[in-house]
């Protein structure tokens, strides 16, 4: 007999074997790093400080407990698939706070592509800077799905229970 996970909480519940965790908790992981892409472009906090320090160290380190805690399968495919959560997420926020971030200053193209008409540029600027956000995310994940995979051979299983 076959069986079948029909959670009622819901497919999103579930958990994705290939994963190791339910679609929910690594979207949930992901969006643990999104508050500072807001607080970064609404500048309330800035680049080289001990706070700006916090979001961005923090949420990595959480992924990387949680994916040691709960024993993923493979633990850098799990991460890969948070920083590419996380990258959509980086750049929804940047492109919903775009005006916010540049005000009445925002960023122009150089050089031959100077002359091109401003709204052409503006999203030839946003475009790159959505596929830039998403790409930052999938290596954000990478790495520590990398760190995660390494601390997970190292560390003895009956270690990451306590």
């Amino acid at each position: 007999m076959t069986s079948h996970n029909t959670s009622p909480r819901g497919p999103l519940a579930r958990r994705h074997p290939a994963l190791g965790l339910p679609l929910i908790a690594v979207i949930g992981l992901a969006l643990l790093a999104a508050p500072r892409v807001v607080l970064h472009d609404l500048d309330i906090i800035h680049e080289g400080t001990f706070v700006n320090a916090l979001f961005v160290f923090v949420p990595p380190v959480v992924w990387i407990a949680v994916v040691l805690w709960k024993r993923v399968p493979n633990p850098f495919l799990t991460l890969l698939v948070v920083g590419l959560f996380y990258g959509v997420f980086l750049a929804v926020g940047h492109q919903v706070l775009w005006e916010a971030a540049f005000g009445d200053n925002p960023p122009v193209l150089g050089g031959n592509l100077g002359d091109v008409d401003p709204a052409v540029q503006s999203l030839i600027l946003r475009l790159f800077a959505a596929v830039s956000s998403v790409f930052t995310g999938v290596i954000v994940g990478a790495i520590t799905g990398l760190v995660a995979w390494g601390l997970g051979k190292v560390v003895p299983s009956g270690a990451r229970e306590a």
